[in-house]
């Protein structure tokens, strides 16, 4: 190779990157011992920012746009500065594109169930997942913070560091929102909004930031769930009456149509059965209640005034004694519980009778 090719080689170099792997963040442009030859043509396409590293020191990020890479307005040493090397420079320069366009469709989600206490279900747990994007927002931060020297940088060795940011804010919000688990499904766009914004300081530490963020579903435990469905199928069912005899109706067809002949006349036995009993659940619970005696009636105590002082209580049986033996006669005060006041023995009609036991005389004595 003559010297004037060799010349036009160190003369001639283009730098370019076009991306089709979708998860690839930043990629190094990789040259033979890191050299950027003088009139080198740096190009950024769209979507891309070109972060330039002089012997490992950051210099400069380049935005969308044609660059023409010269000394006299690079902070950077080219070979045709060291002719004593040999166009050999000592100095090495690396070139590093960073993929600024939105990375969509990454999935977040809680790993274990968070606890929260609900308004209306008390202390209970819950889980949530969705998706959401992300964006290199600062180029040199991002580059300085997490890529490093790694030439080849992928949404994945991020991602699970942005999971944790997002679950994190996503338990601190919920919780301190206090709103019921039943209508968290219509707060989701809300939630969301609070969430991103509640690590947009965090991930801005990296270079990055999060554009979109969304909740997608927020589940209660299976058992919590299948309680809510038993809820929900009590509510619909609407007049019980009604639907166990349609219950019993459909067991009828269902027994007929399952065993031909014989089925439907076990079917209609057993479905007539349970429409009997289905139509009034309670009339075997009400059939002993009836057929036992009634209580036995509560009998009256009473109390006597005699000389201004109270006795008693006595019996009705022990009164009637009394009034045989002539120790309760018709004006003896008498009281018992419920009575307005004294009364004599001939005014209460319970206690009247005892001096009509004899017979009067006979008519014409």
């Amino acid at each position: 190779m003559g010297i004037l090719d060799f010349l036009t080689g160190e003369f001639i170099d283009v730098i370019h990157w076009t991306d089709d792997t979708r998860d690839t963040m930043v990629w190094r442009f990789e040259r033979e011992d890191h050299e950027i030859k003088y009139g080198a043509k740096l190009t950024v396409r769209e979507g891309q920012a070109a972060v330039f590293v002089h012997e490992g020191q950051l210099a400069d990020v380049f935005t969308p746009g044609l660059y023409m890479l010269e000394t006299n307005n690079m902070p950077i040493m080219t070979t045709l500065q060291h002719w004593d090397h040999g166009f050999k420079s000592p100095f090495k320069s690396e070139i590093y594109y960073v993929n600024t366009t939105r990375f969509n469709d990454l999935k977040w989600g809680t790993k274990n169930p968070i606890m929260l206490r609900d308004p209306e279900f008390g202390p209970t747990r819950i889980r949530a997942f969705g998706t959401y994007s992300v964006k290199v927002s600062d180029p040199a931060t991002f580059l300085r913070e997490i890529v490093g020297t790694d030439g080849e940088f992928t949404m994945d060795e991020i991602s699970y560091q942005i999971r944790n940011i997002i679950v994190q804010a996503f338990t601190r919000t919920i919780a301190a929102s206090g709103i019921p688990v039943l209508d968290m499904a219509a707060n989701t766009a809300d939630l969301g909004k609070l969430i991103a914004g509640a690590i947009s300081e965090t991930v801005a530490a990296y270079g990055l930031s999060i554009p979109e963020l969304y909740i997608e579903n927020i589940s209660l435990p299976p058992a919590v769930e299948a309680a809510l469905d038993t809820r929900t199928s009590r509510g619909l069912t609407g007049d019980l009456d009604a639907h166990m005899k349609y219950a019993a109706a459909e067991a009828l067809r269902s027994g007929g149509e399952a065993s031909g002949a014989m089925g439907a006349g076990m079917g209609a036995g057993m479905g007539m059965a349970m429409a009997q009993q289905m139509a009034n659940p309670w009339a075997q619970s009400a059939a002993p209640a009836a057929a036992a005696p009634p209580p036995p009636p509560v009998e009256n105590v009473w109390h006597i005034a005699d000389d201004g002082k109270t006795k008693g209580p006595f019996s009705k049986a022990a009164l009637g004694r009394m009034a045989a033996e002539g120790a309760l006669t018709r004006e003896t005060h008498v009281w018992t519980q419920g009575q307005d006041g004294w009364k004599t023995a001939d005014e209460v009609d319970e206690l009247a009778k005892l001096f009509t036991v004899s017979p009067p005389p006979p008519p014409g004595a």
